[in-house]
């Protein structure tokens, strides 16, 4: 009995010293081949990298190696400070790339907007002893920075991202991409990195949601609601007022909400376009607009432009329902979105579909034809009545 519980005990600790060597930092046993020691380190959470430092407080300096590893490819590199804030805009950076002659190119690169280039500039902070390194398969960035103010908390980024010849191209910005999770703060003192979320990333993904459900869900439903539910007699007015909703909603959702998400993301985007994907966003919330005020205007069913009201009504809303669904795919690939978004909304709208060919056909033929039948059965009724009343007379 003594023996098996030894043995679990020891089990028991062999699996905890297992886990805890297995939760061990691997920068923290990292060596580096010039023999430069590092005080703290930490793994960073995505992109395969790491950040080592020596922070001096006394002389407002911080010593730093920003190493990223795995790369089996040509690409660059940026470790970055921003003062002012926590995003991308205003950001310091220092950039490492190997040209296509060979040599490591390692320079700074304020950024001042989301389309650069990484094109070499001056920091709003001194940089010294700037190197790097590339390899055994991965880059490591040296430099010793003067930060001003005696900072020891900073907001910091990292990126990778392809080559065009010497030029550093734009890396992915796709939500679920680590090259939109790669920021946080870093205290130097306390070696505490936190991770933060992007808030454009956030604000595209609202935007696209407010989208997908205002112009691809709340305006077919309501076009069909329009279209096939009237027909039936049973409806009332309830029709009326289920359209209107849907239209008026949609309209609230996708183009002012939607719409003015859209103006924000496109302010703050410097240097991104999505030149088709703008355009028809213009156009779908003019053509929404003039459907909902042209509504409060149209003519009496009596008036000879009603017709034409009518015309114009229709092919507004044909061209809104399908440039909203050609828009929504596009921003399905400007977000990148996963095969799931794709999957279902197109499961919504192939549904959508099928409900309007079975009402197209049930209003088209079915119910005339019960009408007609229940029309001959009024009549045949009506005629033997006369004919018994003709009888007794």
């Amino acid at each position: 009995m003594a023996r098996s519980v030894i043995f679990l005990v020891a089990i028991f600790l062999s699996f905890c010293t297992l886990s805890c060597i297995a939760q061990q930092q691997p920068c923290t046993t990292y060596k580096f081949s010039n023999n430069k020691q590092f005080s703290s380190c930490s793994d960073l959470p995505v992109l395969s990298s790491s950040l080592h430092w020596n922070y001096l407080p006394l002389s407002s300096r911080v010593e730093v190696a920003f190493r990223h590893t795995g790369v089996t490819d040509r690409r660059w590199i940026a470790w970055a400070i921003n003062p002012t804030s926590g995003g991308m805009i205003g950001s310091q950076a220092i950039v490492s790339f190997q040209r296509t002659d060979g040599s490591l190119a390692v320079y700074t690169s304020p950024i001042t907007s989301y389309g650069t280039r990484l094109e070499q500039g001056n920091l709003s902070f001194t940089v010294l002893d700037l190197s790097a390194t590339n390899q055994n398969n991965e880059m490591i960035i040296y430099a010793s920075l003067e930060l001003n103010g005696n900072i020891s908390t900073v907001n910091h980024l990292w990126q990778v991202g392809p080559m065009s010849e010497n030029t550093p191209m734009m890396h992915s910005v796709a939500p679920s991409s680590p090259n939109v999770k790669s920021m946080g703060s870093l205290d130097f003192l306390s070696g505490r990195i936190k991770a933060t979320r992007s808030s454009s990333t956030t604000l595209k993904n609202v935007h696209g949601i407010l989208n997908t459900v205002s112009w691809g869900i709340l305006m077919p439903v309501g076009a069909v609601i329009a279209r096939y539910l009237k027909r039936f007699e049973s409806a009332g007015p309830l029709w009326f007022y289920l359209h209107v909703s849907c239209q008026l909603l949609a309209y609230i959702l996708g183009g002012l909400s939607g719409f003015g998400t859209g103006i924000f993301l496109g302010v703050r985007s410097h240097g991104i376009e999505h030149s088709c994907h703008k355009i028809i966003g213009i156009v779908l919330f003019c053509l929404a607009t003039a459907q909902v005020f042209g509504g409060l205007v149209r003519p009496d069913k009596d008036s000879k432009y009603r017709p034409f009201f009518n015309w114009f009504h229709f092919l507004a809303g044909c061209s809104t329902l399908i440039l909203s669904i050609f828009n929504i795919y596009k921003g399905f690939d400007i977000l990148h979105a996963a095969r799931f978004w794709r999957l279902t909304y197109s499961g919504i709208i192939l549904t959508l579909l099928l409900v309007t060919l079975l009402l197209e056909i049930c209003t088209r033929w079915c119910l005339p034809i019960t009408k007609r039948s229940m029309s001959n059965t009024v009549d045949k009724n009506t005629s033997t009545v006369a004919a018994v009343a003709a009888m007794d007379v």
